[in-house]
């Protein structure tokens, strides 16, 4: 019977064959593309302007030199000099490796001054390719902005009949091929070189688009013969370190399990928490503002930190002169773990940049600090990136990796309404959350005061009940609340019902000491009463006693005198 494939394999009869594939060694793209692009066939990489076409391929042909395979780009639009000097920008030194004959950069530019004449066609120029090739053993070539190559055609038809030439021509001499062509919005234009996607083996689409003023970058594979590949869009950014792609799992979660239970940071909210927080675990902190939601973060970091454990601040909203600043006030000294490189910030506003450059910083933060924990203050804030969805990706993809690596991340979010219990992160995480703390505001009495209660604690025992939270100058305390006719009560009005409870004790306990002293006499004087009446009873029995005693002798002495009067006579 036929096996049914992996999508990364080709149907054949009885058996699957795996197709060859070439890395590309950039950062996340292999995990879309499941091992790379596929060897000695043609691969198409279009979009508009500044997408990252030109960079996107130059890092693939010099990742692999860098790994010994050489490989040959020829530029229609940019002059070697150019592409060495741009290349530099990223770290990319490319003289090194041409001296070495691992890199050949082509300059294929139209002059300004050519002057065409004849019919033109590409076999020249295949067969220079091909003769560079053989000399380098170059199997990997990059054809960039092809779409300027076929500007020197006036027939349609010829234009696309050397396209297949070229297409034909590299195939078949099993050459690995990145080809670059422009897209167009304009609808005149949208079309022009749309049979290039039907031509290529594995089609890749980059795309920039401008979002509530914010500019971010996608990528898409919307082909690849042979093999399976990532379907969605994905977050693309180019940094100084070159092109990173951001892919959540292409093929089911590769989540770790929840470790073992760490402190919170405040033994109090260990026990409503059933122990603490499990590490691997994401952790939720919502309320309104001024809750003391990073107060009570930083608590968990102060401690943590004390323990020789690594914590990254991911912030939106302050700066870190401000937080470690303002944190003083509570009693929470956070300079210490910044001093020990224990506690690292990376704060940014986030209009500032799109979602993937959030993402790879803070990723590239992840992997050169190594934390074990994370802090993002705040989540809410997210949804200034580009709206809600944006929000949703960043914080998606960060509790991803965080959950694979193992790194416990607690999330802080400002709700706008205290009353909505439930909706405690807006942009339905609400499911991907390990641990729920809701923070809240209670007001009564001509005050407000802060109150605490554990939504959800997966894994673990947690209480079901408010707790009074206050911030004082020696940190974060937890309280119990008082139950009154009007619910929960806090503050002064917790003080008062104490006062009053206890009031209402000691007049308890004075009643039942007098009526305990009441019932002591009353015993005591039914003690008396008994004694005298016994004392009667004892009195009336002796005096029965001697009656019955004279009367006994009387009919005693009655009966000898009878006798004696019997024998007289």
């Amino acid at each position: 019977m036929d096996k049914i494939c992996d999508q990364s394999k080709i149907f054949n009869h009885s058996k699957c064959i795996s197709i060859n594939k070439v890395p590309t060694y950039i950062n996340g793209l292999d995990n879309i593309l499941e091992g790379g692009f596929p060897k000695g066939r043609t691969t198409i990489v279009n979009g508009g302007p500044g997408c990252g076409k030109s960079i996107f391929s130059l890092e693939w042909l010099y990742r692999n030199a860098i790994k010994g395979q050489p490989g040959i780009f020829i530029s229609f639009e940019e002059h070697p000099s150019d592409i060495r000097q741009n290349a530099l920008t990223m770290g990319w030194n490319l003289s090194p490796l041409e001296e070495k004959g691992l890199v050949f950069l082509l300059d294929a530019c139209p002059k300004s001054n050519m002057i065409i004449s004849g019919n033109f066609d590409v076999s020249g120029l295949m067969n220079i390719i091909h003769g560079k090739a053989n000399q380098m053993k170059a199997n990997n070539i990059v054809l960039d902005a092809l779409d300027i190559l076929l500007r020197l055609y006036e027939n349609q038809f010829l234009e696309q009949n050397d396209i297949y030439t070229i297409h034909h021509f590299l195939s078949d001499k099993e050459y690995t091929t990145l080809m670059t062509v422009k897209t167009w919005q304009h609808p005149s234009m949208s079309n022009m070189y749309g049979f290039i996607d039907f031509m290529a083996d594995c089609v890749i689409h980059l795309d920039q688009r401008v979002v509530n003023q914010i500019s971010t970058r996608r990528l898409r594979i919307t082909k690849y013969r042979g093999s399976g590949f990532g379907r969605n869009e994905y977050p693309f950014s180019i940094s100084e370190h070159g092109c990173s792609i951001l892919p959540i799992s292409t093929q089911g979660l590769h989540h770790k399990a929840l470790g073992e239970v760490i402190t919170s940071g405040n033994d109090r909210l260990d026990n409503l928490l059933g122990g603490g927080y499990r590490r691997g675990s994401t952790i939720l902190i919502s309320g309104l503002t001024g809750s003391g939601k990073t107060t009570l973060s930083c608590t968990f970091i102060k401690r943590i930190c004390e323990q020789n454990e690594k914590v990254l601040f991911v912030g939106f909203e302050e700066s870190e002169g401000a937080i470690v600043n303002n944190l003083l006030s509570p009693g929470i000294d956070l300079r210490p773990a910044l001093k020990n490189q224990q506690l690292m910030f990376l704060t940014c506003l986030p209009e500032a940049m799109g979602v993937e450059e959030h993402l790879f910083r803070v990723f590239q933060c992840i992997n050169n600090f190594s934390p074990k924990h994370l802090i993002v203050d705040a989540v809410s804030a997210c949804k200034r990136m580009g709206g809600n969805q944006a929000a949703s990706d960043f914080v998606i993809r960060l509790i991803n990796i965080c959950k694979e690596n193992h790194i416990t991340i607690l999330l802080i979010n400002q709700s706008l309404d205290g009353n909505q219990l439930y909706q405690i992160s807006g942009m339905e995480i609400s499911s991907l959350v390990d641990t729920a703390v809701v923070l809240n505001f209670k007001e009564s009495k001509g005050e407000i005061n802060r109150t605490l209660i554990v939504l959800k604690s997966r894994g673990l025992s947690h209480s079901n009940q408010y707790r009074e939270f206050m911030i004082t100058n020696n940190g974060v305390q937890l309280t119990d609340v008082y139950l009154g006719e009007g619910g929960v009560l806090t503050g002064a009005a917790r003080l008062e019902k104490i006062s009053r409870d206890e009031q209402e004790k000691r007049m308890r306990k004075f009643k039942i000491e007098c009526m305990q002293r009441d019932i002591a006499n009353k015993e005591a004087a039914l003690f008396a009463c008994r004694s005298e009446q016994q004392s009667a009873i004892d009195y009336a029995r002796s005096e029965l006693d001697t009656l019955i005693f004279e009367n006994q002798a009387i009919e005693k002495g009655t009966k000898e005198r009878s006798k004696w009067r019997n024998k007289s006579l």
